[in-house]
């Protein structure tokens, strides 16, 4: 299934795409996200049954407004830095240092924003905005000391996210990644989250971000050092994962400041970025406005 969340007349609403007939069934109960995640395989049992059975009210998908699917996860977003290595090894040339391993890091749950949001650049904040297509991972199941062989089923669904990231900030005050990349309303994800009985194989999948039309990055999953089991694996070692967490896995090469001369975001852009099999997010960059 496709999960979303969208505002409708009176709130917000937890709905399941159509996506033969471009159509957003409405659910009820549970009421988000969140909760549905709570309420494990019955829950989604009883979605399916919903849907199914032509109990939700319709909406075609173009007259709805689409909201962060997982609007609050439980604890900061947890991610991924340098998993792939080609991105490892351009981070590295640009810092002049050997490519290093992995790291782990959270962005704050307040940079998240919707699928299709402008995106504001404040230059007295940071002038150096920059983009990173990636595959992420909604936990569905608490664990902790998770083996890699049993990783999968603790995954609810999949879906895209683009880690936005000031540069300037990232790179500041002896190294700052938990800030850099939290910028409110920085981070669109979306447009759903598809659930992982979807995806057989989620290290099979293309990952592109295209600004103004023109390909930046350009990817596949396979390409990951660590695959999402692993990084499961790892990231649950004496840390409890719970349900509603959200990973994200890290961002194929072609990002804006390893490029000659180093490239980044401006009012008028608009960026494109898409995970094969589950999703497009679009957004606009736009100057902020003084309140």
């Amino acid at each position: 299934m496709r999960l979303l969340m969208f505002r409708g007349g009176d709130g917000r609403r937890l709905g399941v795409l159509q996506s033969e007939r471009e159509e957003v069934v409405e659910i009820t109960q549970p009421a988000d996200m969140l909760e549905l995640i709570d309420a494990g395989s019955e829950g989604l049992a009883r979605v399916r049954a919903a849907v199914s059975g032509g109990k939700g009210r319709s909406h075609r998908l173009s007259d709805v407004e689409l909201l962060a699917p997982l609007e609050a996860p439980r604890g900061n977003v947890i991610a991924i830095g340098r998993n792939y290595q080609k991105h490892a090894d351009e981070t590295a040339l640009v810092e002049g240092r050997e490519p290093g391993p992995p790291t782990i890091f959270t962005k704050a749950i307040t940079s998240l924003t919707e699928p299709y949001a402008d995106i504001a650049i404040d230059p007295s904040v940071s002038d150096k905005l920059d983009w990173e297509v990636e595959l992420a991972v909604v936990i569905g199941r608490r664990g902790a000391n998770i083996k890699r062989a049993d990783a999968r089923p603790y995954v609810f669904g999949y879906t895209v996210l683009n880690d936005v990231t000031a540069r300037d900030i990232q790179s500041g005050w002896g190294g700052q990644y938990f800030k850099g990349k939290s910028l409110d309303r920085s981070c669109p994800t979306g447009p759903w989250i598809v659930t992982s009985d979807e995806v057989p194989n989620p290290q099979a999948l293309n990952l592109q971000l295209r600004l103004n039309g023109t390909v930046k990055q350009d990817g596949n999953t396979r390409d990951m050092i660590y695959a999402v089991d692993a990084i499961i694996e790892w990231v649950s070692k004496g840390m409890t994962l719970l349900p509603g967490s959200m990973i994200a896995t890290g961002t194929p090469d072609g990002v804006g400041f390893a490029r000659t001369p180093p490239q980044f975001l401006k009012p008028g852009d608009e960026m494109e970025t898409e995970v094969e099999g589950i999703g497009l997010l679009r957004n606009k960059i736009v100057a902020a406005v003084d309140e």
